[in-house]
């Protein structure tokens, strides 16, 4: 199971979880959240992660232009959208990606066959917030034949992890609020906790 750490704001968080075990480091590049970050800045901190750990922008209804632009000064190697973007951007966008969608209680899950990604990121619907909520939705509304391409958001944390990988076995977590004392800076403890538990459950 791949785990990205998303939300992040500076390098020392960045290169604890590139040394704790995460797959990802997420960067939030929505100008109206509290954990966006400046693609200049976000470019210093990839320059110093490993060519393997995977460097993530996450956008919200930006044109496929700003993304590219953005996604170049950064460093990135992926994008997330995570607004309510058009299946049709996927093919003007230079870098692979992910498609987020937020998921409430009629969610219809074919949706999700319009869009041509490898992956996609289910998180808690807000009327208010695109994602970053810390909340969680009802995960085994998730079709069986999918989870194999799911990757879940929205109130992962180490209180629930293993009972997430035991029902759902998702391709992959994206944890943010809840190894955070604020947004966008992370308490390298629970980080250190949570990790424990996550390569407990691979070495199985």
């Amino acid at each position: 199971m791949k785990v990205k750490i998303c939300g992040i704001t500076n390098s020392d968080d960045a290169l604890l979880a590139e040394k704790l075990g995460a797959d990802a480091v997420g960067f939030i590049f929505y100008k109206q959240s509290s954990r966006y970050f400046l693609p200049e800045k976000v470019k210093d901190i990839s320059q110093k992660l490993s060519a393997f750990t995977l460097k993530v922008g996450v956008f919200v209804n930006e044109s496929a232009d700003e993304i590219n632009r953005v996604a170049a000064i950064a460093k990135l190697n992926l994008v997330q959208l995570h607004g309510d973007e058009k299946p049709e951007i996927l093919s003007r966008l230079n870098l692979p990606s992910i498609k987020s969608f937020r998921v409430k209680e009629d969610f219809d899950f074919s949706i999700l066959e319009k869009y041509a990604c490898n992956n996609y990121l289910l998180d808690t619907f807000s009327k208010t917030q695109f994602g970053g909520t810390g909340n969680s939705f009802n995960w085994n509304t998730i079709p069986q034949a999918i989870r194999d391409k799911i990757i879940i958001a929205g109130g992962v944390s180490e209180n629930n992890i293993e009972e997430i990988v035991a029902t759902i076995n998702p391709y992959g977590i994206d944890v943010s609020s809840s190894l955070e004392d604020s947004p966008g800076k992370k308490n390298h403890d629970k980080m250190k906790s949570f990790f424990k538990i996550i390569n407990q459950l691979r070495s199985r």
